[in-house]
C-alpha cells in the first residue's frame, strides 16, 4: 500500500515509518525544504520537500497515494496565532482537500486530546464539544479538527480523526528529555499537589490508533480518543523517571495558581524583551498542573484498540533512549515546565 506522512520527521512520523514498513507498506514523507532527512532516506522513504501551507506543494506527494496520515502541525515554538492558523488549520485544510483530488482512500487527521479543554475532573469522551484553553496550539488544533469534521458532513471526506494523549517514548526531545534533564539537575518540582492525572501515552499506541483508523471502513467519519486510560499522577510519573536516571524525586510543590502567575508573568516579559521562549509557560503549567482524563471506550469498542504498553513501561523504555543519548552530560538549561504536546 502506498502511504504518505506529513511530519515524517517527528516522533511519532518516527515510530510510524517503522510501523508501516514491518507490515509491507510503501512510504513517502513530505518534509520542509531544511529538514534534516537522513533517517528516512537510510530507511527507503520517498522524500518529497514541500510544505503544508503552499497546495501546489502537495500534488505530486499526492499522486496514487491510499492512505494519507496528516501529522504535521506546529507546536512547541513562540510564535503568534496567526503563524499557527497557517499551519493547523490551513494547512490542514489544504492536505485534505489535495488528497481529496488525489483520490486517496483514507486521509487519517492528528488531532489533540488539549481541544478539549482542561480539567473537566471526569473522563471526556468524543461527543465533548471542544472549548480550548488559551493557546495558540490548543485554539487552532481544535479549529483544525473542527474544520475536519465540517468536510467529513459538507464534501464526504474520507477521513478519521485521533485525539491522542500527551505523547512520550523514545526520540521524545520536545518533552520528555526536558523533564529529565530537570530531573537529573535536581530543578524538577511539582505543580500543585501532584495527585492530578497525567493524560500520558506511549508512541507505539498512538502507531496503533494511526493504523487501526487507516485500515477500518468504520473508522471513516468518525473521531476516535487514543491514549492510556489507565493514568499516572504527575508525581507518580516524575518519580518513576526519576527511579529509573537514578535521579532525586522532587519534592518541591508550587501551587497551581502561583505557578500559573509566574508564567503569565513570563510570557509578558519575554514580548518585552523579545526572548526566544518563556522561561516557563501558561501552557506548560496547565499541561502538568490540572487533572485530566479520557474515554477511550470507543477506540476499543469500534477499533479493537488497547494501549499495549503500560505508562510504567513506556518510562522505563523512554528513560533507557535518554540514558543512551543524553545521561553524560544532562543540560539543565531548558525551560522550567513542558511547553507542548498532542
Amino acid at each position: 500500500m502506498e502511504t504518505l506522512i506529513t511530519g515524517g520527521t517527528g516522533l511519532v512520523g518516527h515510530h510510524l515509518v517503522m510501523a508501516l514498513q514491518q507490515r509491507g507498506d510503501t512510504v513517502r514523507a513530505l518534509v520542509l525544504p531544511t529538514e534534516d532527512v537522513s533517517w528516512l532516506e537510510e530507511r527507503g522513504v520517498a522524500i518529497y520537500r514541500g510544505d503544508i501551507r503552499d497546495p501546489d506543494t502537495l500534488t505530486v506527494p499526492m499522486r496514487s497515494v491510499d492512505t494519507v496520515f496528516h501529522l504535521a502541525a506546529m507546536q512547541g515554538v513562540w510564535l503568534p496565532i496567526e503563524e499557527y492558523y497557517k499551519v493547523n488549520v490551513t494547512g490542514t485544510e489544504n492536505v485534505c482537500r489535495a488528497a481529496m483530488a488525489a483520490g486517496s482512500r483514507r486521509i487519517v487527521h492528528v488531532s489533540s486530546w488539549t481541544i478539549y479543554g482542561m480539567a473537566h475532573g471526569r473522563p471526556l469522551t468524543e461527543d465533548i464539544p471542544p472549548a480550548p484553553w488559551h493557546d495558540p496550539y490548543w485554539i487552532t488544533k481544535a479549529q483544525g479538527d473542527l474544520l475536519v469534521q465540517r468536510m467529513i458532513a459538507k464534501d464526504h471526506l474520507p477521513v478519521a480523526i485521533i485525539r491522542p494523549g500527551t505523547i512520550f517514548g523514545p526520540g521524545d526531545r520536545l518533552n520528555f528529555r526536558r523533564i529529565a534533564d530537570k530531573l537529573c539537575a535536581g530543578k524538577s518540582l511539582i505543580i500543585g499537589s501532584g495527585r492530578n492525572a497525567l493524560p500520558l501515552v506511549y508512541v507505539t499506541d498512538v502507531v496503533q490508533g494511526l493504523l487501526l483508523c487507516a485500515d477500518l471502513d468504520r473508522a471513516q467519519g468518525q473521531a476516535y480518543n487514543i491514549t492510556n486510560d489507565q493514568p499516572l499522577t504527575q508525581e507518580e510519573f516524575l518519580r518513576a523517571v526519576a527511579q529509573e536516571l537514578g535521579a532525586e524525586p522532587p519534592r518541591l510543590h508550587v501551587p497551581y495558581y502561583a505557578a500559573y502567575a509566574i508564567a503569565f508573568a513570563a510570557e509578558r516579559a519575554t514580548r518585552f524583551t523579545r526572548s526566544e521562549h518563556p522561561i516557563v509557560t501558561r501552557h506548560g503549567v496547565t499541561l502538568f498542573g490540572t487533572n485530566n482524563r479520557h474515554s477511550i471506550d470507543k477506540a476499543r469498542a469500534e477499533l479493537g484498540y488497547a494501549p499495549r504498553v503500560s505508562l510504567r513501561e513506556g518510562v522505563q523504555l523512554a528513560c533507557i533512549w535518554y540514558q543512551q543519548h543524553y545521561m553524560p552530560a544532562a543540560n539543565a538549561s531548558y525551560s522550567l515546565l513542558v511547553s507542548d504536546s498532542h
